[in-house]
């Protein structure tokens, strides 16, 4: 038998680049601006010492890739994962530029995090290393510069250490005007009421118009979630309460299958306590990881990672939605198998967009002194989504396109027009 060579794992940040040429092409980009957005303005790392529970000092690298900052601050999350570096944050910052800029928000893209597990850490080193983290960035964030958010393997307490961190080095006369450096934060603590559902109701309310603008409803449709964070675990909650039936979770520890559905909070009650992980749920069979992306099913979320439906697993999936609650879950080969196969993929700068719109919220009732309840940011959310999706549901229409192209000409050509009215300096 011949041996063949594998062919090398396409990386997100190839995997944006192509998106953003596609783009550029279809819109005819002004080949200036082409050069400037294709590069990230700075790219920061940091290495930094931390003292661990034992005494013994480690050396952690910390990133923030700012991409671009046409349309206003930067912004984008910070992920705790073994597969952050300067790439991933690179490509993820770069999403983030499309994302806010889809969105009509005045937001630039950023991202960045610690290459860690923080399953490895107790909270108090997580904390320790939160806050040197924080300080090593220094003026590279800011509230009216560069404002952090949750992503992966943080959350509202990781927020609520860096802005003490943060104001901590501010003047003291100067200090409550920077509690907007984050969002994301604790309701107690400047936080904003409903973000920590923002993002998965966004994928949840993008899937339900998508399978409205159908003349269907969610009553009875199945869907099927990679990742229980967050993300899954919000958008399940919410289509659930919609109607809909969830047959299928896959996490890094486990894939879990029940026909009859699963009870998304039973399943939250089971994960909490084991650090988020499913594995081990009795109220549904444990099935091979291989074969979830080719379950029966109405709607996939892909809600864990970058990358995880590729040229060689897009050919099982059965769905006929794929709703993006991750960012870059689907590289070019994977789409171009999903799309051949007339699925529609409900872009991750569309779909996920609900967080960095609630982020948005957040930052103003700081910086404004305000105080929203619940239920008028839920409103406002809805609102804000709905528009962006008729948008994009529009330009689909009239160019005859897939929705993640139709949602980067509307998100690339808002930056153009920014640049063409502002010029470049000198």
């Amino acid at each position: 038998m011949i041996a063949t060579k594998s062919m090398p794992k396409q990386s997100m940040y190839d995997t944006v680049i192509k998106q953003f040429n596609k783009t550029a092409d279809i819109i005819d980009l002004n080949p200036n601006i082409k050069k400037i957005l294709e590069i990230t303005n700075n790219e920061i790392v940091v290495h930094f010492p931390v003292k661990m529970d034992n005494g013994k000092v480690e050396i952690f690298t910390g990133y923030r890739v700012q991409h671009n900052n046409a349309l206003g601050p930067y912004k984008g999350g910070l992920r705790y994962h073994p597969t952050v570096d300067v790439d991933a944050a690179k490509a993820l910052a770069m999403w983030m530029t499309w994302k806010t800029s889809l969105a009509g928000l005045p937001y630039g893209g950023a991202k960045g995090g610690i290459q860690i597990d923080p399953r490895n850490y107790s909270d108090g080193e997580l904390e320790r290393i939160t806050r040197r983290f924080t300080y090593a960035l220094g003026e590279n964030i800011g509230p009216e510069h560069d404002i952090p958010a949750p992503d992966v393997n943080t959350n509202a307490q990781t927020m609520a250490w860096i802005a003490d961190t943060y104001m901590s080095t501010i003047s003291t006369s100067e200090r409550s005007q920077n509690q907007h450096v984050v969002t994301g934060k604790p309701v107690g603590s400047g936080g904003l009421e409903g973000r920590d559902r923002a993002t998965g109701f966004g994928v949840y309310l993008t899937t339900k118009e998508l399978v409205k603008s159908r003349g269907e409803s969610l009553k009875d449709k199945t869907f099927i979630v990679q990742g229980f964070g967050n993300v899954g675990y919000w958008a399940s909650k919410f289509l659930i309460a919609d109607g809909a039936k969830m047959l299928a979770v896959q996490d890094a520890h486990a894939t879990l299958y029940n026909e009859e559905g699963i009870s998304v909070e039973k399943l939250f009650e089971h994960s909490s306590p084991r650090k988020g992980s499913i594995q081990g749920f009795t109220d549904a069979e444990e099935m091979n990881p291989e074969d979830f992306f080719g379950l029966e099913c109405d709607i996939l979320i892909p809600a864990a990672l970058g990358n995880q439906i590729t040229g060689e697993n897009a050919f099982k999936i059965k769905a006929s939605i794929v709703a993006e609650g991750a960012n870059g879950p689907t590289n070019e080969e994977g789409e171009a198998i999903l799309l051949e196969k007339g699925i529609t993929i409900i872009p991750d700068i569309l779909c996920n967009s609900g967080g960095v719109i609630g982020s948005y919220f957040e930052w103003l009732q700081n910086r404004n002194g305000e105080l929203w309840e619940l239920d008028e940011v839920m409103q406002k959310l809805e609102k804000k989504l709905l528009q962006v999706f008729k948008k994009v549901e529009k330009e689909v229409e009239e160019r005859k396109t897939d929705w993640r192209t139709a949602a980067y000409i509307l998100a690339i050509s808002r930056i153009e027009t920014a640049y063409n009215q502002r010029g470049i300096f000198p």
